[in-house]
């Protein structure tokens, strides 16, 4: 199978300037980058983080690309190369190799990626998708989470809650959007929402050694933590708390470059939602009282 698939993806993959050598080689040539070069890497597995039964594979195979292009977005940077690494089931595993493809192609076609190699195997379990991807940044010019200082704003792109209803397989990358924020502003911290705004907010504190106040009200909530909370028994205020895989970013900047950006076009919408304070945690002030707010969401096993 293995082969034969790889004949096959020799001939879909386009050629770009950013691989000298790619799929059928021991190990992949890339061409060097300017600045630095930036990496991530994720997995996604059935059963865990999508459902074959239910969700196209085609799908499953986009989302394991965006997802480690979101990262690179919430880094400030520039994608150029993936590697994939697919853990196949024995029973229909070329269907599924071929399926879950035409996502990553799909994937990879709209931000101008090149798919420089990866591995297939097929075993006695579930549809496992490992992406590694590469990109670069001007030096020293990556989005940290440790930058955020006492004062600065705290913005969250886009709306939030609610993806299990169908936008947490095909999100949007904020590639754009961060590239566009660098030209006006001077970005201190960024995270993206994986694993819930509160939960990534209260992770990027921690790194930058702060807090926040927020003002909850301001939290764009989106249309499908509505939809979801007619039937889950939750507010649609909590989905947007913790849900998670929303893939929007959360950054900071100093408070005049936040109110120098809200004039710019930047054709995603971003809301100040609160401040960074000294004390740590994250907090709301509700008739001149603070209150602490307990952050909420995924928290990947061990």
């Amino acid at each position: 199978m293995e082969h034969s698939f790889l004949a096959y993806l020799r001939g879909r993959c386009r050629k770009l300037p950013q691989v000298t050598v790619g799929i059928g080689d021991d190990a992949a040539v890339i061409e060097a980058v300017q600045g630095q070069q930036i990496a991530c890497v994720d997995q996604i597995i059935d059963g865990v983080d999508f459902l074959s039964a239910e969700h196209a594979l085609a799908d499953v195979g986009y989302k394991a690309v965006a997802i480690n292009l979101s990262d690179i977005a919430a880094m400030g940077g520039t994608p150029t190369t993936a590697l994939v690494s697919l853990s196949l089931p024995e029973q229909n595993s070329t269907r599924i190799a071929g399926e879950v493809y035409e996502g990553i192609l799909e994937a990879a076609a709209q931000f101008d990626l090149a798919i420089a190699g990866g591995d297939i195997s097929t075993y006695d379990g579930p549809l496992a998708i490992s992406v590694t991807l590469l990109g670069y940044v001007d030096k020293n010019e990556a989005f940290l989470r440790s930058g955020a200082t006492e004062g600065n704003a705290i913005l969250v792109s886009g709306a939030v809650g609610g993806s299990i209803r169908g936008r947490h397989l095909r999100p949007t990358p904020r590639l754009e959007l961060a590239k566009r924020i660098r030209q006006y502003a001077q970005v201190t911290a960024a995270i993206d929402i994986s694993d819930g705004l509160s939960l990534d907010l209260d992770r990027l504190c921690a790194a930058s050694g702060v807090g926040a106040e927020l003002d909850t009200e301001r939290i764009p909530i989106h249309e499908d933590a509505h939809a979801l909370s007619t039937t889950s028994g939750r507010t649609p205020f909590q989905h947007a708390w913790s849900d998670g895989e929303d893939f929007e970013l959360l950054i900071t900047m100093s408070q005049e470059h936040a109110d120098s950006l809200a004039a710019q076009q930047l054709g995603v919408p971003l809301t100040q939602i609160g401040n960074i304070v000294g004390r740590t945690g994250l907090w709301q002030r509700e008739q001149g009282q603070l209150k602490r707010l307990s952050p909420q969401g995924y928290i990947h096993g061990s």
